[in-house]
């Protein structure tokens, strides 16, 4: 497939071919403006000596897990000046020539460097606006040669998001009423899978029949999200669309995924998001996916299930199997998700 980015940039482009018109498919209402403050997480509370802070900033770590399934992230401690540099050492690479792009073109789910466009265009019958970019940068690290320092930042920015990753979950591990390193010794975080996605959204000339990428839940426990400034985010939230702008400095968006709702037995929902495209500028979006190591066996932890005194609602699933499974299909929703509940 050509990429979406060479296809936005056709000088005679009015319409989008129809193999790109989502909307005709969807009964997706439209979103709105959000309503009530993201749940912010002042991560060096978090950490604090203070059992006070600590405690207090848990309590709220907790409801943004249980109500929203998303926060914002503060005074975590990577230096904004490595956030900038992540995307536009990112922005540069899709900015490189075709065929120097296409020595990473997408082969299978856990290649370690894969270039391509949409989701996966071999199962869907619509496309998605947006090409991507897929590093596996742990537990081994894989780098595009090109462009020059692009290896360097992603090296240490993936090291930083562990780092803030791990005292996240500790939080979240406290919060279920667990000890607060069970999260990471009972999914092997030492061995976690991280996988970097760089999602590039070119302009689109008409946006209102374009998706970016469908509705869906991300595979993993924790995703983190930083972005060009441009915005094009929207979470569900009490069945409703909401935009989500990260127009907090030097921030990260934070959103709980398929094996924390797992793992903590349904406290914690995964969160339903999209992405929207306009017709005016590019948006680039950097994630990292945060999951168990890719043997780890993840089923409800058992201290949540016996002090709620409720049975397990999913099943256990190798979480290799789990990320195959949804990688490998559509994005459809949650439906992954579906097929490990009891």
């Amino acid at each position: 497939m050509n990429s979406v980015k060479s296809l936005a940039e056709s000088p005679d482009l009015k319409h989008i071919p129809s193999i790109y018109a989502y909307s005709l498919n969807s009964t997706d209402p439209p979103a709105s403006d959000l309503q009530d403050p993201i749940p912010t997480i002042d991560f060096s509370l978090l950490t604090s000596t203070d059992p006070d802070l600590r405690s207090q900033m848990i309590r709220e770590l907790d409801i943004a897990c249980k109500d929203w399934g998303f926060f914002r992230v503060i005074n975590h401690g990577v230096s904004e000046s490595l956030m900038k540099m992540v995307i536009e050492k990112s922005s540069e690479f899709f900015c490189m020539r075709e065929e120097e792009k296409k020595e990473y073109e997408d082969k299978g789910v856990l290649d370690p460097i894969r270039y391509g466009t949409s989701f996966n265009h071999n199962k869907e019958a619509v496309f998605c606006w947006r090409d991507f970019l897929k590093i596996i940068v742990h537990p081994d690290f894989h780098s595009p040669h090109k462009p020059l320092g692009f290896r360097d930042v992603l090296l240490e920015y993936s090291k930083k998001v562990r780092e803030l990753v791990k005292g996240l979950l500790s939080g979240i591990s406290t919060s279920l009423g667990l000890d607060q390193s069970y999260v990471e010794e009972a999914l092997k975080l030492q061995s976690s899978l991280q996988i970097l996605i760089v999602n590039l959204y070119p302009p689109c000339p008409q946006p209102e029949l374009a998706i970016g990428l469908p509705p869906h839940s991300d595979h993993g426990l924790l995703t983190l999200l930083i972005n060009n400034g441009v915005g094009g985010l929207e979470i569900k939230r009490n069945g409703k669309w909401i935009s989500v702008n990260n127009d907090y400095p030097n921030s990260f968006l934070v959103n709980t995924g398929d094996q924390l709702e797992i793992f903590s037995n349904g406290e914690y929902k995964s969160v339903e998001h999209r992405a929207i495209v306009n017709d005016a500028v590019t948006r680039l979006s950097v994630t990292v996916t945060n999951g168990p190591s890719l043997d780890a066996v993840v089923e409800p932890a058992k201290l949540v299930t016996e002090e709620i005194s409720r049975p397990a609602y999913y099943i256990p699933m190798k979480y290799k199997e789990y990320l195959e499974m949804q990688q490998s299909n559509k994005l459809v929703g949650k439906t992954c998700l579906d097929r490990v509940r009891i």
